[in-house]
């Protein structure tokens, strides 16, 4: 049995990023695995100031106090992390961007991460849209030794819902089946 933590990055609710994260999650079979879903929207997170401080403190406890420690212990037992963001400038969302430099804690050490999967949809329709996005998740699977649980990128939705009836749900329902 495993615990997957799926991070959704959009702040729009129920736009392409949810809905393709929540087709991932309806494939998955929950009498095999829990699926434990944190989304950005409505969480008050900060970007890491870089002080250094959660490395002084004992427990690592970070100095900014906001809803950052909620999704530390929600990550603390994951197995297979998740990670659906929007693309708007090449990167993931500023939103999920500042959860991911927080995790810059030492805290991150206690994690039982052992696999990565990536969801990204994009408005842009050029073929390098995602180019940056895939490099900083190849590099995040190679500092961690996390073993690759697949990509899926969907371009061209710029519209809330225009991924509805992408053949991207299609894959990303197998991919979620695949646990």
């Amino acid at each position: 049995m495993s615990k997957i933590t799926v991070l959704i990055g959009s702040p729009r609710k129920n736009g392409n990023t949810e809905i393709l994260a929540n087709t991932f999650i309806d494939g998955v079979n929950k009498q095999e695995n829990t699926v434990e879903v944190i989304s950005v929207s409505g969480k008050r997170v900060n970007g890491c100031t870089g002080c250094n401080f959660c490395y002084r403190d004992n427990n690592h406890n970070c100095a900014l106090k906001d809803d950052m420690q909620e999704i530390y212990e929600k990550l603390v037992d994951a197995d297979v992390l998740v990670i659906a963001t929007p693309v708007y400038f090449y990167g993931v969302s500023s939103q999920l961007k500042c959860i991911i430099d927080r995790l810059h804690n030492p805290i991150r050490n206690t994690f039982k991460v052992k696999e990565l999967v990536l969801l990204a949809v994009c408005a842009d329709t050029i073929p390098t849209v995602f180019d940056s996005l895939i490099t900083m998740y190849h590099s995040v699977l190679s500092y961690f030794s996390l073993k690759d649980g697949g990509v899926i990128t969907v371009p061209g939705v710029s519209g809330k819902g225009d991924i509805k009836g992408n053949p991207a749900l299609v894959e990303a329902r197998k991919l979620g089946a695949g646990y």
